[in-house]
């Protein structure tokens, strides 16, 4: 970040969200689609999911109430903002999911996921537009970390130029996962991948730092 750049104001970035027409709205529905989708494979299964960089939770919670599945749902949310982290609580309560936490601190760092991983559902949407690419290398070189056997990621990248999302998906596949999908936001730059877990779970690193967010 040089002198003369401000940071993000993620609090304004949620905004989005109020405009169904806006590419963020977009996006969310495709990421909620994909979650519900991965809830209803698992039938009456108990599903662990952890949420990074959640925000306000929107992508996890909504489908999670929609369904009805939150008695068998636990999982942990990590949020840094605490404005956003505070959202999200309010969210589980209003839901009724209390097998769900947020966790207010750096999704970055592998502490953050102690107790609360391996997991069945991984979110990583909005982490991967907003590292560097070698941090994106190292996390998704990571996840099996907090990954159960046989789980779901669901992740998040722009595809301007240079389009880094072929390389996101090799990163990947080379981690022990399969890739399952990837869609293209309409009318966005945006995309979803959905990868699956074919390796073995490994050991938490402990405070073990993967990415930091670099600013716009």
């Amino acid at each position: 970040m040089t002198g003369d750049q401000a940071p993000r104001d993620w609090i304004e970035w949620h905004r989005a969200y109020a405009d169904a027409n806006s590419a963020l709205t977009r996006r969310l529905a495709i990421v909620q689609a994909q979650v519900a989708r991965v809830l209803e494979q698992r039938g009456d299964a108990p599903t662990r999911v952890l949420s990074m960089c959640s925000g306000e939770g929107r992508d996890l919670l909504e489908p999670i109430a929609r369904l009805g599945v939150g008695d068998r749902v636990r999982g942990r949310l990590v949020e840094l903002d605490p404005t956003l982290a505070g959202r999200a609580r309010d969210g589980i309560a209003a839901a009724g999911l209390t097998g769900l936490e947020v966790r207010e601190g750096d999704a970055g760092i592998t502490s953050a996921y102690v107790g609360a991983a391996p997991a069945d559902l991984v979110l990583a949407c909005g982490v991967f537009g907003n590292i560097s690419d070698d941090d994106i290398r190292r996390t998704v070189g990571a996840l099996p970390a907090l990954c159960a056997e046989g789980a779901t990621v669901i992740w998040t990248r722009h595809r301007r130029p240079p389009d880094l999302t072929p390389a996101i998906r090799r990163w990947f596949r080379a981690a022990g996962f399969r890739h399952e999908g990837f869609i293209r936001v309409p009318d966005s730059p945006s995309s979803v991948g959905v990868e699956r877990f074919t390796g073995i779970s490994e050991p938490l690193p402990a405070a073990v730092r993967l990415f930091e967010f670099v600013e716009p």
